[in-house]
């Protein structure tokens, strides 16, 4: 019998390259037991992934290659198996959950029909299969799960997707779940019932989860222990509370230390400044569904506002209406006192380059045939007057170096880089604009934690050097306590409440922005823990 679940030893993979060998993960060892939760704690590019799709057999070899190592698994060592041993394993005994479910799932099938080919895959027969699928639905929580079995992916909501992941991953109640970044993109009261969800699962199956995250608060919220890595090595493990209160390894205290959260808050601008955009009772309807319902606010030159709620609540319909994006049912959305949603498409066109987007998913906002150079001069190209042909290389090196990537990126194309690199290149590509005013739709929600600090101040910075103003739709709320000036936090359409952030964040007055408040996770596993059970005491006094 195995001491462990799952053990790797000495775990190593290489990836050969055109630039030549990347040592993606060195000598890696760590277990996991049966009913525990560990955690793989790491930035991009850290090694996390690939050790996890190393156990999976989803490393494409070439151009990777493992090159030592043992995954041992009820006593067998997994990488000396053969493909048709490791599919009867994959699914059935060990599953995943990956980062980004609308990638992974099939769009020209129907939810209820990827989750039964899990089973009859594994040889279970369709009607069973379709009853097992209506079961699991159900029990993650899908609304109308009857109806909604023959719906195809695009036809849910983001936490509804990685829900569907969760009951694909646990169809056939494997011994084994491996999570990979499976919160990053949600809102935290969404991000809070996923977590909640596992939790649930694995008490009722004893699995054990390998939770794979660059989030804090998630390891607060979910983990037993905690392996950090870095640059492809492990670099310090012990338990969630020993990990965050008496840090090692200096890149571990790096990564505590660039935690938002705790700093001060922003003090709002002084009163009186003539804003920069003034949104008066816009509205945006769908047929009959109103998406953004009389939303009013303000924006001074050289402010953030930040846009909170969930998913649905109407923040990137906001934004799309005040780009044109998308036309406006009624309203005005005056910038500098010139109305964007009645001006002409000539004026339009002048005005792209003083309000710019960074769009929430990197993967769909950059061209894949284009090179990152091409990407962000495409700027220059459209608008010539922002600078010379001759300039465009060296401003494109220093936009690079400015997001922390290299300047020998500007020779790759986007599917080379991970996808906080991704996200750091739409900002640069924004930044080539110099623009007045840039409205970012979950800008830095994929970034790792130092990597989000690093762009958080060059926004502050610019924001200081350039007078330029932010309207910030996030739903990392300790991320909008330290940024934001002000708050504005929507709910189905409406803005329900806004202020200065000590207000909202310190004295909030509505229901549901006390309700958001209270689903954030501190990086803290004991504040974590006292959250956990006056959520469980809150629960229980409902009941």
């Amino acid at each position: 019998m195995a001491d462990h679940l799952i053990e790797v030893r000495n775990l190593s993979v290489d990836f050969h390259t055109a630039q030549g060998t990347v040592h993606a993960v060195r000598n890696v060892s760590w277990h996991l037991d049966k009913g525990e939760t560990l955690a793989i704690l790491g930035e991009s590019g850290s090694g996390k992934s690939v050790s996890a799709s190393a156990i999976m057999n989803l490393i494409d070899m070439p151009p990777g290659e493992i090159t030592s190592g043992k995954v041992l698994f009820d006593g067998r060592d997994l990488l000396e198996m053969s493909s048709s041993e490791r599919r009867k394993i994959n699914g059935s005994r060990i599953a995943m959950i990956f980062q980004d479910p609308l990638s992974h799932l099939n769009p020209v099938y129907t939810v209820g029909w990827q989750i039964a080919e899990i089973m009859t895959a594994h040889g279970m027969p369709a009607e069973k299969a379709r009853t097992r699928t209506l079961e699991l639905m159900k029990r993650v929580k899908i609304p109308d799960a009857e109806n909604k079995i023959d719906s195809y992916p695009h036809q849910f909501s983001g936490g509804q997707r990685q829900r569907l992941m969760i009951a694909m991953a646990l169809a056939l109640k494997p011994d084994i779940l491996i999570a990979d970044e499976p919160t990053t993109a949600l809102d935290v009261t969404v991000q809070a019932q996923v977590l909640s969800l596992l939790e649930e699962l694995q008490e009722e199956t004893g699995m054990g989860m390998l939770l794979i995250t660059h989030d804090l608060g998630v390891v607060a919220e979910a983990a037993d222990r905690v392996v950090v890595m870095n640059s492809g090595e492990i670099v310090e493990t012990g338990t969630a509370n020993e990990v965050y209160h008496t840090p090692k390894h200096p890149y571990t205290k790096k990564l505590i230390s660039a935690v938002p959260g705790t700093g001060k808050m922003t003090d709002p601008l002084a009163t009186g400044i003539e804003p920069i955009l003034q949104i008066n009772g816009l509205t945006k309807h769908f047929g009959g569904f109103v998406a953004v319902d009389d939303a009013s606010l303000t924006v001074l030159p050289g402010e953030t506002v930040a846009i909170v709620g969930e998913s649905g609540s109407g923040k990137s319909t906001l934004a799309k209406t005040l780009l044109r994006l998308e036309d406006a049912s009624s309203g005005s959305a005056l910038y500098l006192g010139r109305d964007l949603v009645t001006m002409p498409s000539d004026e339009l066109f002048a005005l792209r380059r003083d309000i710019q987007m960074v769009f929430q998913d990197p993967t769909q906002s950059l061209n894949p045939r284009m090179s990152v150079f091409q990407i962000i001069s495409e700027a220059f190209e459209i608008h010539p007057d922002i600078l010379p042909k001759p300039q465009w290389k060296n401003r494109v090196r220093e936009l690079l170096e400015l997001v922390g990537l290299e300047a020998s990126h500007m020779h790759r194309h986007p599917h080379q880089f991970s996808g906080g690199q991704r996200q750091r290149i739409a900002i640069a590509r924004a930044l080539a604009m110099e623009p007045k005013l840039i409205i970012c739709d979950e800008a830095v929600s994929a970034l790792d934690v130092s990597i989000q600090a690093q762009v958080i101040d060059l926004l502050v910075k610019l924001q200081e050097e350039l007078d330029v103003s932010y309207l910030f739709i996030a739903h990392d709320l300790p991320l909008v306590r330290d940024f934001a000036h002000r708050v504005v936090v929507m709910q189905g359409g409406k803005i329900v409440e806004q202020g200065p952030v000590a207000q909202i964040f310190d004295d909030p007055q509505e229901d549901y922005t006390k309700g958001l408040m209270a689903a954030g996770l501190s990086p803290d596993p004991e504040i974590q823990a006292d959250r956990r059970r006056a959520r469980a005491e809150l629960l229980e006094t409902t009941i």
